[in-house]
């Protein structure tokens, strides 16, 4: 019990860190979304290799993926490659519903490739992948950032590529310029509610945040291998 609080406490502080961040921010830039000030020399491209504690890579919802020259889909998309099932693309509002109507049981597993995009549809889109018992992975020079962790995150077995990416960060949580602080800050603490609830739900350690919570919208911070397992998106 007593590590518990302590756990939760220590995500409270964060939040309230989080909450004085986006207020400052706001002030700085005279109100745009609300996110955290950048401060320090930009990080790393995403091309760069990571090593346990330089993880921070910049983020583009456009990253450039080895191997192939075209961009991914601006929406989620499902595809049949070489007889296994791919989702790739951003994840953009409605398309939770969309895909859910695609799937079927019998898909086993979905590849994702995926540079996130909306938190509610991944969501939602996770726990229709879990009712359906498929499998999710991470393929080599793939990636699974932002929200598209949530959707790994549900599949009931998971795997990732030592050479795919999987990374965390802040979301952006609003875009109005005269929402009071108070409430800004409520909605923060309610959304990432929701997310630790969802992971816990589906068997990942929702201290996995602390990396999320820690990293601005416009950086990326990529999970090696040893904490993907660690926090449970790696099953054995």
């Amino acid at each position: 019990m007593t590590s518990t609080k302590r756990w939760l406490g220590g995500i409270l502080i964060l939040q309230l860190v989080l909450a004085g961040f986006l207020v400052i921010g706001e002030l700085r830039k005279g109100g745009s979304a609300l996110t955290l000030p950048r401060t320090g020399p930009a990080a790393p491209a995403m091309d760069q290799p990571i090593q346990p504690g330089d993880q921070t890579r910049r983020f583009t919802d456009r990253p450039a993926l080895p191997g192939r020259t075209d961009p991914l889909p601006d929406r989620l998309t499902l595809i049949e490659r070489d007889g296994s099932w791919v989702l790739e693309g951003a994840i953009a509002p409605g398309d939770a519903d969309r895909i859910a109507r695609q799937l079927t049981e019998n898909m086993g597993q979905l590849s994702l490739n995926s540079p996130g995009g909306s938190v509610d549809d991944a969501l939602r889109l996770g726990r229709a992948i879990r009712l359906m018992g498929l499998n999710t992975a991470v393929a080599e020079n793939a990636i699974c950032l932002s929200a598209c962790p949530y959707v790994l995150a549900s599949g009931a077995a998971r795997g990732v590529h030592p050479d795919g990416a999987v990374g965390v960060h802040q979301h952006y949580f609003g875009e109005s310029t005269i929402l009071p602080a108070f409430v800004a800050v409520e909605d923060i603490q309610r959304g990432q509610g929701r997310v630790m609830q969802y992971l816990d739900s589906m068997g990942i350690d929702p201290l996995v945040m602390q990396h999320a919570l820690l990293t601005g919208p416009d950086d990326i911070y990529i999970l090696t291998q040893d904490q993907l397992t660690a926090y449970g998106f790696i099953t054995d």
